[in-house]
Formats: structure tokens, sequence, C-alpha cells
């Protein structure tokens, strides 16, 4: 069978290059292990945040008579809250399927291996084997949990987010190892449920890669939801013989043992770049990611990666960029595209953590700003101040933005309160656009909204403030 774009995976990078370069008039197949629209759309982004849902409804519910409302005998079905988050997922890989039956692309399920240039040998679930030929391979087969050596996952006690978020029964009590997005929002979603979390973080602060003011808001606000946080702390170990697992916490004041039901590994990811044939095609990596160029092109000139084997951010939407932008590459060097895609600015991408507070950021953090020797100016404008927030009921947290004093030049900005992941969008526009603090200021924001919160913190940076 031969093709002209053969893409490995069907994640969020891999089925967007495989529409692309179908639109462009390539002929595409796509190969998918497991099930169409990857880590993703089955067991990432889309039902975590169906979990988070319905963690939201519940507390909503549990805080009802802060609105005026009486509502009595609240409870949640723990398998139920699992059947719909699985329900959502189903439902989107489903239409995965139909946009590949739609853009007339090939699927081929089984475990895909670069054989040769242009060839990938494809191991069906019988074992069956069969060899599929294109011009181009584009590799999109993601990550996954990255283990620690001293804390090996069974799958049962010690667990990874696949396992978090369809346990059979809800656990007493958790230790969530990493406070990055997915160890953040599984914390929320547990803690809100009932389960007693406690997060163990080996940085001094939460949500390390954010801004430090973000870090200090959401340590805050998870204290204050009833979620223990020990940072500059490892775990050494776990003792699984005995029903309550034993887990032993290096701190700077001394070792302490915690006890829990479940520990929840969740210190990042690892790339799947193991067994797939690239060492037999001499496709070099770095640092467990796959060297591509700016058009997401390795050593091997036909050869592509994208997504979370390449070195950029691992974010669905940096893989659906990088995905769109290779088919757009493929095709202008088959003179099916007239132009070359604009290369990615990985300095513009949101970055968004889903839990409760809602944390959303773009570009430098101050820290950052400050380090690559910009002169700023700086403002903050929590959202206590503000109309929409107090009328909702979510005055946590604030919006911070960051400008280049000579210039006006938007920097970053760091959100953290409700619905700041819907937010951010404006400043990642305005960023591409070049957009200064003036045109900020002048912007007229609709009023009563969250999204105010830019405009004030703006005003607050030049001395203009209303509202605080």
């Amino acid at each position: 069978m031969a093709y002209d774009v053969i893409v490995l995976g069907s994640g969020p990078g891999g089925y967007p290059a495989a529409i692309r370069a179908s639109q462009l008039g390539l002929k595409v197949a796509i190969i998918e292990k497991e099930s169409l629209g990857g880590v993703c759309l089955n067991w990432g982004c889309i039902p975590t945040k169906a979990l988070l849902k319905s963690s939201q409804v519940y507390e909503y519910l549990k805080h009802s008579n802060d609105y005026g409302i009486e509502a009595t005998g609240v409870q949640h079905n723990f398998s139920a809250v699992i059947k719909r988050s699985r329900g959502v997922a189903d439902k989107m890989s489903k239409g995965v399927q139909f946009l590949m039956k739609k853009n007339k692309i090939d699927v081929i399920m089984g475990y895909g291996k670069l054989k040769a240039k242009g060839q990938v040998e494809v191991t069906a679930a019988d074992n069956s084997k069969q060899i599929v030929e294109a011009k181009y391979i584009i590799i999109a087969t993601g990550g996954r949990g990255k283990q620690l050596p001293n804390l090996p996952m069974d799958g049962k006690k010690i667990i990874g987010y696949r396992e978090a978020m369809s346990l059979p029964e809800q656990p007493k009590s958790m230790i969530i190892v990493g406070s990055g997005a997915i160890g953040v929002e599984f914390a929320y979603f547990y803690n809100s449920m009932g389960t007693k979390v406690t997060i163990v973080e080996f940085m001094p602060r939460m949500v390390p890669v954010e801004d430090e003011e973000t870090s200090k808001e959401l340590e805050k606000q998870f204290k204050r939801q009833g979620i223990t946080i020990m940072t500059n702390a490892s775990v050494e170990s776990v003792d699984t013989s005995g029903s309550i697992l034993k887990a032993k916490v290096k701190t700077q004041s001394g070792e302490t043992t915690l006890e829990a039901d479940i520990v929840l590994s969740a210190v990042g990811l690892a790339a799947n770049i193991e067994n797939i044939g690239l060492e037999e095609l001499g496709i070099k990596t770095e640092k467990g990611k796959v060297v591509v160029d700016k058009y997401g092109q390795t050593n091997v000139a036909t050869i592509y990666a994208i997504g979370d084997v390449a070195p950029g951010q691992a974010l669905a939407h940096v893989a659906s960029k990088e995905g769109i932008n290779t088919a757009e590459h493929i095709a202008y060097t088959e003179k099916k595209l007239s132009h070359l895609p604009e290369a990615m600015d990985y300095n513009n991408i949101p970055g968004c953590t889903y839990c409760s507070p809602e944390i959303a950021s773009v570009g430098y953090t101050e820290k950052a700003a400050r380090d690559a020797g910009y002169d700023i100016k700086v403002g903050k404008f929590p959202f206590m101040a503000s109309g929409k927030a107090s009328a909702s009921g979510a005055t946590e947290g604030f919006v911070k933005v960051i400008y280049d004093a000579k210039y006006g030049e938007f920097l970053g900005a760091h959100m953290i309160g409700n619905n700041v992941t819907e937010m951010i969008a404006e400043v990642v526009t305005a960023r591409k656009l070049e957009t200064t603090a003036h045109e900020i200021l002048n912007s007229v924001h609709p009023h009563p909204t969250m999204i105010e919160a830019l405009k004030e913190s703006t005003a607050v940076a030049y001395g203009e403030a209303i509202d605080i």
C-alpha cells in the first residue's frame, strides 16, 4: 500500500496533520495502535476536563446556600462520575473516526515501526504484519507518564494518570507526587470528591513553570480547600506490602512517613521514541526528543516529528499546530501549496491548568523578563475588585501583566482564577499582532466581565488604575 503521507499516531498532533495533508490533495494513511484521538482525547485533556466539571458541579451544590439556593442531601456517585468521563472520551474518539472518513484518510490499526526510508511495518493485534509505504512520514507517537526508579507503577497502588481517571472505587486518601498540571488537576478533583490529598513536590514551589506569584496563590487556595502541600520534598520509597501504603518522604527538616490508599505519580511525561525504528534510520535524538528544524523536519529529509516527541512544549495545541505546519511544508515541497507555513513561535504558546482556581499564562514570567535584560512595567489586578467575579462568587486570584517599559511590548501575562483558561487567548492574539500596552488600554472591554481584569492590570502597570 503506497501513500503520499503516513502519520504515525492519531493524537492531537497526528490527526490534524493527516486532515490538513488530505485537504491539500495528498493521499494519507494514519497508523494507530490503540484508539483514535490518542492520549489527549482518550486518557488526557478531554476526560480529565469531564471529571473536573463533575467536581465543579458538586462544589456548586455543596455551597449552593452561598447563592441563596437550598440543596439538601447532596452527594456524588463516584462510579457515575467516572462513567460520564469515559463516555465523553468515547464520543470524541468516534468524532475523530468520522473526520477520518470525511477526509478520505485510511486508518490502519496496529503498532507502526519505521523499517526503511518511506516504509513503515505495522503489527496488528493478531501479530500479523504488513508494510505500508509513503514518500513522507510524520512521527506523532506522543508521550507517556514518566516513571521514577524509586516509584515503580503497578497500576493498582502506585498509579499513573490513566488509572487515576478510571479507578473502580474512590480512595479515602491519596499522595500525589508532582505538582505540575496533571498533579494539581487530579489533586483538585479527588479533594473535591472527599479524598484526603497530599501533594509532594520536589521543587521549592508548586506549578514551578508558572510565575512565582501564581504558585503562591495556588498554594494558598489549595490549602484553604484542605489539600496538604509539601514542597522541597521527595518520595524516597513506598511500602506497598500492606493494605495502607507507607511512603517515606524526605524533607528539608528530615524524613517522615505518610500513609495513603493510593500514590499517584505525576512527575511529567516521557516521549514515545523507543522501538519505532529511529536508530535504524539514523534519525537524531537529543535529551529524549527527536531533533527537528523549524518545520518539524528531522535530519532525514522526508521524515518529520511533532508533538510530545519533538522539543516544543508537550501540549495538545502545540502538537496540533506543528502537525498542520508539517503537512503544509510537505504540500509546499510537492508544489501543492504556494507558500511555506509560518514557523512556530514557542514563546507565544498559552499554558492552561484546569484545577480550581484555573491557571493560564503566556510569554515571559516576571523573573524571566528581568533575566532577559528587560526594564519592565508590571501590573496586577485582583479578582476581588472585579464586579463580575463578585457576582459569580469567584473572587480568588488575579491577572498579572508584564510590559517592556521602553516600548510597551506585551511580554507576558499570568492569570489565576475562574475561567482564565478561556481568557488567555486575547493575550496570545494581542502578542501575535505585536500589540502594546497602549492598544490594550484603549480597547474597550465589556462590563461586567472577568476579562476586564486584563485592561485593569495594564492600567495598574501604567499608573492609570480606576477600580483599585
